[in-house]
């Protein structure tokens, strides 16, 4: 394993591994509302990210109408640069979460997303956006496998799923703020300015939120105890045959869950428009089915730690295959915003359970790059998924595009379901061994 363990003898001479000893006091402390209030505001960090994705979409009718995209095809590229960036920063650059830490990790990577993101809005031809966009997703990719570590760490096992559930309604109440300001502003010039550069300066307001975490957020106990105990990470360890099947399952569940998500959230205000409807029309009806991101992990709170996760998982996808199939059916305004809300809300059901799941399979000093690494095939398969869709939605239409997104959700109930280990009211510790 590659460790030099720090352990101590009781006085019976049982031998103690002090990171077992750390998880397991955290365990049996209560959940006060300190602990809750640092969780909101690593959360408050984290939606910066959801508002980088969710801004791929929503502005991208700016772009075009300003000449710098002509086309689906830049469109594809632009979210291709997005997610490039991001698997570049999760694949690639994770570690530095198992070797700074995760409090300086998190900050760090908050600013270097504001400011790359900040000089894209600056930009004037395809190639200064997306750039920038890149860059701006390496530091997404580092940023959001940490807050997952973080996160994980910081909470007693008994309401872990409940943090992670409040964790993304949370970030993901960024997304119909997204849709909103996209839809006031887009089709807008105020002062003279085009409305996409000023929805793209939003995450400026990221600066005081990562001065504030550097403030207030304590550093998680179990990494500061697992530097203790290891002198070599070894990256070919998150592959070793304890953890092989567990790593198969994640990057299955990641690259097929990447493909129906995106393909869904990105591709929205194109879908809505090949039924028919005006751009404004689509930004609009996308905002109404926008409003149901942060409200399904909220309603998660109740019953995260109820049911097993991987079967919430599982399920999640059964109700997005359903409502999918159903939104393709649909002609009129108000049914396409009614299964659109209903598979939105599996959608995100899905999402906050498959976070909380992937970081609980792996020890604390091999968590971040083993999440980056599994997370980092989302991002593959979303960056290729773009060009895939807008063929089928050209060639084939809106069916063959859900006929397809099905086709991925059934493989992610069926390696989850059948290759994913149990975890509620289990501690991280014990999962790992």
């Amino acid at each position: 394993m590659n460790r030099a363990v720090a352990h101590r003898a009781t006085p019976s001479g049982e031998v103690v591994d002090p990171g077992a000893e750390v998880g397991a006091c955290l365990d049996r402390v209560p959940a006060s509302r300190h602990l809750w209030a640092l969780i909101v505001l690593l959360s408050l960090g984290g939606g910066f990210e959801m508002f980088e994705m969710a801004m791929t979409a929503s502005i991208s009718p700016g772009l075009l109408r300003d000449g710098i995209f002509r086309g689906a095809n830049d469109q594809a590229a632009f979210a291709a640069a997005t997610f490039g960036g991001v698997l570049v920063g999760s694949a690639c650059l994770s570690w530095l979460a198992d070797r700074w830490g995760r409090r300086t990790t998190v900050t760090y990577a908050l600013v270097s997303y504001v400011i790359a993101t900040t000089v894209m809005a600056m930009q004037h031809t395809m190639i200064g956006v997306e750039v920038w966009r890149f860059t701006a997703g390496l530091g997404l990719g580092v940023q959001l496998v940490t807050i997952d570590s973080y996160v994980a760490e910081l909470v007693p096992k008994a309401v872990r799923g409940r943090a992670f559930a409040i964790n993304q309604a949370i970030q993901l109440s960024a997304v119909p703020l997204a849709a909103l300001l996209s839809w006031l502003l887009v089709p807008r010039q105020p002062l003279g300015i085009s409305g996409w550069r000023w929805v793209a300066l939003v995450p400026l307001l990221g600066l005081p939120v990562a001065w504030w975490i550097r403030r207030v957020v304590p550093e998680s106990p179990r990494w500061l105890t697992s530097q203790e105990n290891v002198t070599t990470t070894r990256w070919r360890e998150i592959f070793s045959p304890r953890y092989r099947r567990r790593m198969i399952m994640l990057v299955l569940l990641n690259v097929f869950q990447a493909v129906a998500f995106f393909g869904f959230s990105n591709w929205l205000p194109a879908l809505l428009a090949s039924r028919g409807m005006t751009v404004v029309d689509s930004l609009q009806y996308g905002m109404y089915i926008a409003l149901a991101y942060p409200l399904a992990p909220a309603l998660c709170v109740v019953l995260a730690d109820r049911f097993e996760r991987k079967w919430q998982i599982v399920a999640a996808a059964a109700g997005s295959l359903t409502c999918g199939l159903a939104f393709a059916q649909q002609s009129r305004a108000g049914a396409l915003v009614m299964w659109g809300v209903g598979l939105t809300v599996c959608n995100m059901v899905l999402s906050y359970a498959y976070h909380a799941y992937q970081s609980e399979l792996y020890p604390t000093r091999l968590r971040a790059r083993a999440i980056g690494f599994a997370y980092s095939f989302s991002r593959l398969a979303a960056m290729g998924s773009g060009f895939a869709i807008a063929f089928l939605l050209q060639a084939s239409g809106t069916g063959a595009v859900f006929w397809f997104l099905a086709c991925c959700l059934v493989i992610v109930m069926l390696s989850v379901g059948l290759l994913g280990p149990r975890t509620r009211g289990i501690s991280l510790e014990e999962i790992a061994e």
